[in-house]
C-alpha cells in the first residue's frame, strides 16, 4: 500500500511545524544536522524543526509552519523548483535532502505569490505526527505515584508492551468508543519518543542521540479489555487508541525531556497534572534497555507511560469511565497541546 495514502482514521490529517516558539525565522533558523553514515536509517536530523503532516483527501505530505503560517512543503517544492522530502516518514527516514527544508522556508517566504504556499494552521486538518511507525512501544507503570495509586509495585525492569499502526490517531480526531465492545474508558497523558537513528545495545550515555524528536500521545485505554487476561494489547491496541501530536519537536528543542509538564483535561477537567521527572525510568534508560533486546529503526515511537490521576486509580465508588461527547486535552511543555473527542 503506498505509505503516503495510508489512512490511520478518518477526517484526519496531518501537519508539520517549525520551532517549539512555533515560527521558523527564515534568517536565524539554526541549519545543524546530525550525521551519523552508519546509523542504517535517517542520517540527517534536523534541528530548531517542528514536524507533523498535512492531507488532502486521502494523501499526506509535509508542512513547516513559519511566521506566515503553515508552509506546504509538497507545493513549495513544485512551485520553487527545491527537491525537498515531501512527508514526514521521507524526513525521519533520511528518505532526501533534509537540508533542502530550510533553504525552502527561506524562499517560499520570500516569494512574491508565497499566500499560496500557506495554510492558515487553524483551517488545517490534522493527523498523526508520524505516519507509519515500525514499531509502537509502550512502557507500563512508569510513574511512581502512578503505580501507588493502582496499588501495584513500583517495576524494577520497564514493562514493555505494543500497539500496532491501526491505533494511530490526531489532534482533532475521534475515537469511536461506541464501536468497541467494552465499557471502561480511560486516558492516558504520554510523552512520546520518536527514533530517528538505528539503535541496537546503545549505551544510556548516548541514548537521547538516536531520537529524532518528541510528541505529546495519549495511551487510550479500554480498562475492561486490558484486564481481561494478564496480557495488557487488547485493551490498548482498538482503532484510535494513539493519538499523537500535533506537533513533531525535534530533540534539540528538549534538551531534557524528564523535566517537561504534562497535562490531561476532561471536559476542561484536570485530571492529570505531573512532570516527567517522575517517570521510573528516563528516556535515556528506556531507549538504552530496549534496544539492548531488539533493534529501534527510524520512526519507531515510544510512548513513555502515564502520570497519576487517571480513572483506574480512583476508589471504585468514583470512577465514572469515559463515554460519548466527551472532549479529551492532552498538554505538555514544549510540545504542544492535543485535543481529540469520543464518539
Amino acid at each position: 500500500m503506498d505509505k503516503q495514502r495510508r489512512t490511520f482514521l478518518k477526517g484526519a490529517g496531518t501537519i508539520a511545524v517549525v520551532g517549539t516558539s512555533g515560527v521558523l525565522s527564515a534568517t536565524n533558523a539554526v541549519a545543524a544536522y546530525t550525521t551519523d553514515k552508519k546509523s542504517g536509517g535517517s542520517s540527517e536530523m534536523p534541528k530548531n524543526m517542528t514536524f507533523v503532516t498535512l492531507r488532502d483527501g486521502e494523501t499526506y505530505s509535509l508542512g513547516i509552519k513559519t511566521d506566515r503560517g503553515i508552509l506546504d512543503v509538497r507545493k513549495a517544492a513544485t512551485a520553487l523548483k527545491v527537491k525537498a522530502p515531501t512527508t514526514i516518514d521521507d524526513v525521519v527516514q533520511g528518505r532526501g535532502n533534509n537540508g533542502a527544508l530550510q533553504q525552502l522556508v527561506q524562499k517560499a517566504q520570500a516569494a512574491k505569490d508565497a499566500s499560496a504556499l500557506f495554510v492558515n494552521e487553524a483551517q488545517a486538518k490534522l493527523g498523526p505526527c508520524v505516519t507509519d511507525p515500525e514499531k509502537i512501544i509502550c512502557i507500563g507503570l512508569n510513574y511512581r505515584k502512578h503505580a501507588a495509586e493502582t496499588g501495584q509495585p513500583v517495576p524494577t525492569v520497564p514493562i514493555l508492551f505494543n500497539k500496532y499502526n491501526n491505533a494511530l490517531n490526531a489532534h482533532g480526531g475521534t475515537v469511536n468508543v461506541s464501536q468497541v465492545p467494552a465499557e471502561r474508558f480511560d486516558y492516558e497523558a504520554e510523552l512520546v519518543i520518536v527514533i530517528g537513528k538505528k539503535a541496537r545495545n546503545v549505551s544510556e550515555a548516548d541514548a537521547l542521540s538516536y531520537v529524532f524528536g518528541y510528541a505529546t500521545g495519549n495511551d487510550f485505554t479500554a480498562r475492561d479489555l486490558q484486564s481481561r487476561t494478564s496480557q495488557w494489547m487488547l485493551g490498548k491496541s482498538c482503532d484510535q487508541f494513539a493519538p499523537v501530536g500535533p506537533y513533531l519537536v525535534s530533540a534539540d528543542q528538549v534538551p531534557d525531556p524528564n523535566a517537561l509538564k504534562i497535562e490531561c483535561h476532561v471536559n476542561g477537567e484536570v485530571r492529570q497534572s505531573s512532570n516527567t521527572r517522575d517517570m521510573v525510568f528516563n528516556c535515556a534508560t528506556l531507549i538504552a534497555y530496549i534496544s539492548k533486546h531488539f533493534t529501534l529503526t527510524p520512526g519507531d515511537i515510544i510512548f513513555t507511560g502515564t502520570p497519576e490521576g487517571v480513572i483506574a486509580g480512583y476508589p471504585k465508588e468514583k470512577q465514572v469511565w469515559l463515554k460519548p461527547g466527551d472532549q479529551i486535552t492532552t498538554s505538555i511543555e514544549k510540545l504542544g497541546t492535543q485535543q481529540f473527542s469520543l464518539t
